[in-house]
């Protein structure tokens, strides 16, 4: 699972970096480490969601992705709208 999860990270951080250079967009320091921590939670939060279903432990599982996973989406959407706004102010 692991494997397949890094390929997708993998693809996908090449595609955002060639999207960025596309359209000559450049994100300060503090959007990448916003997002990091963001993906960074969010990856936490599907180890340990699966780590939980794999014990029998749906109730925890289920925990898991509204005390982790809600705010690592919201930290990623954050990140984008940063982004975004700066996009189009430019």
């Amino acid at each position: 699972m692991w494997f397949l999860i890094g390929l997708i990270l993998g693809v996908s951080f090449l595609g955002l970096m060639m999207g960025l250079r596309t359209r000559k967009i450049s994100l300060s320091w503090y959007e990448w480490v916003i997002g990091v921590l963001g993906l960074g939670l969010l990856l936490f939060t599907i180890q340990n969601y699966f780590g939980s279903l794999a014990e029998v432990e749906p109730k925890a599982a289920y925990m898991f992705l509204l005390v982790t996973g809600l705010p690592s989406i919201i930290v990623l959407a954050v990140t984008w709208q940063l982004a975004a706004r700066r996009a189009k102010k430019a």
